[in-house]
């Protein structure tokens, strides 16, 4: 008698099949933590629907892993095994995702590694594979490396569509099946010219979810206060940071509502009641001649000008934050291009990808929050007072200009 197959109904791409051995895997208590791990974070206190967890992106991650690799006719041991990697590539991520690890010495692949190796999951996974062999997989490493972490990876289109469809914001809606279609495995993986335009449309649709979703300015401050308690959690010894792959969303959030510090109890609350700190001054990094200064900055000096402009306006220094958005990378846009046999950079290839790299800084900015009763202090503030910042660009304007002119 035929065994019967197993599905996950998921919520973009339907029924997705699992073999015996990948049941297993989820049912595993580590894996089932991902259930109580939201994706996006702290986003659905910005986008209401974004309470996906990082269990239906590992399993949507699986799902286009096992797409690409029949695609580029791997056999079924390596199908197996990207499957199982994929499926397990986030599993040492901490609460709410992304937003805690801002705080970690370690990065979640690491968390991963141990994960895989030095806990009862490792016991599974080699009745089938060399847990070496995933744990290179998830860094990206190897000839297998690049299908589920690289520039054009199953991980990225998984979560820009995945996003998309939870947040409502459209932008992340991308053609995944043309882009698999035209990828083949070489050093790296390799685009054929023929898949370039669902390339552009995949980056266009990541360049606009990050204003949009994933740095939003709201976003930003939500993450900077969860942070700073987090940070004090640590700090003060009430959980240890080697632990943090073991807790889920619900169990943070029990820690901070019962800690003694006041402080975490009170961004707790607020973020419990949406009472997140306001802007007071914005600079976007465009407005610099050289915006990538400003990732130079440290965090030192951040923190430093922080509790100065505490000092100087009265304020508990806990509550004023300064909020650099994260460093626009796209590495998508290093992506090879077959073209006649001969590879060229797909910034290259494609002029809206070459526009794109140009336009990166024109997202992000350098933002001053504090609490909304504490606003009209600000009114004649000057962030060039506490921090040094690049120099400003007064060209820029009449150039823009000069380009409308032309487009019309």
């Amino acid at each position: 008698m035929t065994e019967k197959k197993k599905f996950i109904r998921d919520s973009v791409y339907g029924d997705i099949s699992l073999n015996k051995f990948e049941e297993r895997i989820m049912d595993m208590p580590q894996f089932q933590r991902l259930r109580r791990i939201k994706q996006l974070g702290l986003i659905s206190l910005i986008y209401p629907g974004a309470t996906h967890t990082r269990f239906e992106h590992s399993v949507g991650t699986m799902n286009l892993g096992s797409k690409l690799s029949m695609e580029l006719g791997l056999s079924d041991d390596d199908v197996e095994l990207i499957r199982a990697s994929a499926l397990l590539h986030d599993i040492g991520h901490g609460p709410f995702s992304h937003v805690s690890e801002g705080v970690l010495s370690v990065p979640h692949e690491e968390l991963t590694k141990y994960v895989v190796t030095k806990t009862s999951m490792r016991d599974l996974l080699e009745e089938k594979f060399d847990v070496n062999e995933i744990v290179d997989i998830v860094n990206g490493k190897g000839y297998l490396g690049p299908i589920v972490s690289g520039e054009l990876d199953v991980d990225r289109m998984d979560y820009l569509l995945r996003d998309s469809h939870n947040t409502g914001v459209a932008y992340g809606i991308i053609d995944y099946e043309r882009i698999i279609s035209n990828l083949k495995l070489e050093d790296g993986l390799i685009l054929d010219i023929k898949g370039v335009q669902a390339a552009e449309g995949a980056l266009v649709s990541r360049y606009f979810m990050y204003p949009s979703v994933y740095q939003h300015h709201t976003t930003r401050i939500v993450n900077s206060m969860f942070r700073r308690a987090l940070k004090k959690v640590i700090d003060e010894d009430i959980i240890n940071e080697n632990d943090i792959y073991k807790y889920d969303d619900a169990e943070i959030i029990g820690v901070f509502r019962h800690c003694e510090d006041g402080f975490v109890n009170d961004m707790m609350e607020r973020l419990d009641n949406r009472r997140i700190m306001k802007r007071v001054k914005t600079i976007r990094l465009d407005n610099f001649k050289y915006p990538e200064k400003m990732y130079k900055i440290k965090q030192e000096e951040l923190r430093k000008a922080e509790e100065e402009i505490a000092e100087d306006y009265d304020i508990d220094k806990d509550y004023v934050f300064i909020n650099i958005a994260e460093y626009p990378r796209f590495d998508e846009m290093k992506t090879q291009v077959n073209v006649d046999e001969k590879l060229y950079p797909l910034t290259e290839i494609s002029n809206i990808i070459g526009a794109l790299s140009k336009a990166r800084f024109n997202i992000p900015d350098i933002s001053v929050y504090v609490d909304e009763s504490e606003k009209t202090k600000f009114t004649k503030f000057k962030l060039e007072n506490y921090l040094d910042l690049p120099e400003i660009d007064r060209e820029k304007f009449h150039g823009i200009h000069y380009d409308q002119i032309k487009l019309f």
